[in-house]
């Protein structure tokens, strides 16, 4: 038998979930929904949802390329300092996005200490271009999966990867045949994140890569302008920004919030 909630607490609770609730659904009653089927092909929301997609998945897929290996050697390795490395690679999570836009700059500007060196050497000039939009989403998004595929990595039954070793695969195959499949739904989920986090990027974006239409205005940066310009285009991109939030918690749902 459930206990009754006691009124102390049921009164503050329901009004979080009011303030939660409330601005979304002031969202949704102020949705020209009349004229979202134009508003939403629009050639200037169209790019900036076309570029939101690309560089959100390219973000991804860097953050796959670096994040699995670092969650490993953060999870599994005998590395000095890990807490040290653990507690750096969870720092984007708290910094101020324009923060994190200040410091790519200075690394990956013209004059930064790894940017004048890219410059000079192969020409390549990161901010202010697509690729700077990637590079920022990608360091506002790469913690999510970082945590998510180390907290695999140690619920994972060691005792497959000891057997497959014991049977004379070398550690390579051991963590490609082995090891990925284990922690494969925590791939998953931090990608998913990761990608709905790269999405959302504000902040680090336009600081380290400006707001350009079609070169690196994405869909926050979209929304950020069209509020001086024009309110219900700007309600229609946080709809579409809504929505993809709401999807991705429909599909980790189980994972993070649990089923009840």
């Amino acid at each position: 038998m459930r206990s009754r909630t006691p009124l102390a607490l049921a009164v503050p609770a329901v009004l979080g979930l009011a303030f939660l609730v409330l601005p979304l659904a002031g969202l949704l009653i102020r949705t020209p929904w009349s004229t979202l089927p134009q508003r939403l092909t629009e050639p200037g929301m169209l790019a900036a949802l076309r570029l939101s997609l690309l560089t959100a998945t390219l973000a991804t897929l860097v953050c796959l390329a670096l994040g699995v290996p670092l969650a490993w050697l953060l999870a599994r390795s005998g590395l000095p300092g890990r807490r040290l490395f653990r507690a750096l690679v969870t720092v984007p999570l708290v910094l101020p996005p324009v923060v994190g836009g200040v410091a790519l700059l200075l690394v990956f500007g013209r004059r930064g200490l790894v940017g004048e060196w890219l410059d000079a050497t192969f020409g390549v000039s990161l901010p202010f271009s697509t690729a700077g939009v990637v590079v920022a989403e990608a360091f506002v998004a790469m913690p999510f999966l970082v945590i998510a595929v180390e907290g695999a990595l140690r619920g994972a039954d060691a005792r497959y990867e000891e057997a497959a070793a014991t049977l004379g695969a070398g550690r390579w195959t051991v963590f490609r045949r082995v090891t990925l499949p284990l922690i494969g739904p925590g791939v998953a989920a931090g990608a998913v994140l990761c990608w709905a986090r790269a999405l959302g990027e504000f902040g680090a974006t336009i600081t380290f890569a400006g707001n350009f239409p079609g070169r690196t205005q994405t869909m926050p940066l979209a929304v950020y302008l069209a509020l001086e310009q024009d309110l219900d285009a700007a309600i229609v991109l946080s709809m579409v920004l809504l929505v993809v939030s709401v999807a991705i918690l429909a599909v980790l749902r189980d994972r993070w919030l649990g089923a009840g």
